[in-house]
């Protein structure tokens, strides 16, 4: 991959985005995530970190926008970043978006997709389509609303504005705001130890509410139900009950 790094720690999936100077999200780039998130499926491994330095994503490659208009045709970027966010949104297993710098337009979208976002203090995000005359095309209006939730995105997106890493935490969109010289160091901790935690507990988790959260109360809760009884056939559900009873820390395998 050209502008996609991927490298795993133990159990710990990096996918780092390197296409100097501010990781501008390209189709290319878009396709080498899909691949790096279809790569970091593999069972082996139980938590990934996604980021990209100086800047996470500081948005779309605006020279693809006017190809599009010069061909004639609806933007394909849009269409292979969406399937690039559904992708890591989609894997069983904890992920976590380490943001530097600017996360706008897309790249905001992709650490969206992630489950937790930790940004370092002088970060910025937003989704300032909106001074393009369009608007976010990857998840970013349907994404940012369940995040914040619906005025306060109407208003971040139609105002197109920047938000600072506080303020961003106040609102929701970030989980944790740390120095920049620590973010990184940061996200890898926590990402190891949901790398030593129940994997397939957290996957059932992220499904039943990821899921639920867009079926009526009662088909939510069947599904909750369902999810609760591929844990419950677990190794893992057994020794984390064994261990409660025998007053030790569970030592989990992610099966």
């Amino acid at each position: 991959m050209e502008f996609v790094q991927y490298t795993v720690d133990g159990a710990v999936a990096t996918v780092r985005l390197n296409r100097p100077p501010v990781n501008a999200l390209s189709s290319q780039l878009a396709e080498e995530l899909l691949e790096a998130f279809g790569n970091a499926a593999d069972p082996s491994v139980r938590a990934v970190v996604v980021t990209g330095s100086p800047h996470f994503a500081a948005g779309a490659d605006i020279k693809e926008f006017q190809a599009a208009f010069e061909a004639g045709s609806e933007d394909a970027l849009a269409s292979r970043l969406g399937e690039a966010v559904r992708a890591i949104e989609r894997l069983s297993k904890p992920t976590i978006a380490a943001v530097r710098g600017f996360a706008l337009g897309g790249g905001l979208e992709l650490a969206m997709g992630a489950d937790f976002r930790y940004l370092a203090d002088d970060a910025k995000v937003g989704q300032p389509e909106i001074a393009l005359g369009i608007i976010p095309g990857a998840g970013g209006t349907q994404r940012l609303a369940r995040l914040v939730g619906f005025q306060r995105a109407k208003e971040l997106i139609m105002s197109g504005r920047h938000v600072a890493a506080d303020e961003a935490l106040e609102l929701g969109i970030a989980d944790r705001v740390v120095p920049a010289a620590d973010l990184l160091d940061t996200a890898m901790e926590d990402a190891g130890r949901w790398a030593n935690g129940p994997t397939v507990a957290y996957g059932e988790a992220k499904r039943a509410l990821n899921e639920g959260l867009r079926l009526p109360l009662d088909e939510g809760l069947v599904l909750e139900r369902e999810s609760f009884a591929a844990c419950f056939r677990t190794a893992d559900a057994r020794e984390g009950v064994a261990a409660f009873l025998e007053k030790r820390t569970p030592e989990f395998k992610g099966a």
